[in-house]
């Protein structure tokens, strides 16, 4: 029912145009390191989750870097399938294991063409994950490493409930491109802050207050640019 979904994109629907949607939901559980969009095959399943997030990368000379994330504000497989493609070179996977709203690609596709408002809204989410794009290749090409981390950690918690994100230093390394012992010095960095606490295979988020005020303005645009183009719509 719509007033029971979790999904902020979903919530954001005018009650005809979820309806339009609802009849092809169906509620899967999602595991860690899940596969949900393979690169260069037909993209015949999209997914909005409820708990939980993944990740899209992308892949080269054998190294693969996180462009994004999509959690319960957003849906997978938006960006190829509303501009017109059938698949795109970047992977989707799940980073964070939880419950997904999955619909066929097919049956979104046709809701969007019959409701010229559901077809607009779907469009500024994508231009919510455009900003989200270029906000990171910012990060990376500007901020230090230590203020990047800082800026990754706030996006995951964001798309969680609770403080406890269950990750490790070599996946965080893949998702930020840098060398493990580089993200180990990181996280010591914040640790010794006193921002996060780290254990094996877990981070926990103390002060979520300074980590912004570290994060600086490599945060807070695209989120920002949901409020305003989608729950402010």
């Amino acid at each position: 029912q719509h007033s029971s979904v979790r999904n902020r994109l979903l919530k954001a629907m005018s009650p005809a145009d979820f309806a339009l949607l609802q009849p092809h939901l169906e509620r899967v559980s999602t595991e860690l390191r899940q596969s949900l969009i393979t690169p260069h095959e037909p993209i015949q399943q999209m997914f909005f989750p409820e708990a939980g997030f993944g990740s899209i990368t992308t892949s080269g000379s054998g190294s693969q870097v996180e462009i994004g994330i999509v959690g319960r504000e957003g849906l997978v497989g938006a960006i190829p399938v509303l501009l017109g493609s059938d698949r795109t070179p970047h992977e989707c996977f799940v980073q964070s294991a939880g419950e997904m709203l999955r619909i066929e690609t097919v049956a979104l596709c046709a809701a969007a063409r019959e409701s010229a408002s559901l077809n607009r809204l779907l469009l500024r989410y994508i231009m919510v994950q455009f900003v989200q794009a270029a906000q990171t290749a910012l990060a990376n090409a500007t901020y230090t490493l230590d203020v990047r981390l800082a800026r990754w950690l706030l996006m995951c918690q964001d798309r969680l409930d609770g403080d406890d994100l269950q990750i490790t230093h070599e996946f965080i390394s893949i998702m930020l491109g840098v060398r493990r012992p580089s993200t180990t010095l990181a996280v010591q960095a914040l640790e010794g802050q006193r921002l996060i606490r780290a254990r094996r295979g877990r981070i926990t988020i103390l002060d979520r207050e300074a980590l912004t005020a570290l994060a600086d303005d490599s945060y807070g645009l695209p989120e920002a640019e949901f409020g305003r183009l989608i729950e402010g719509a």
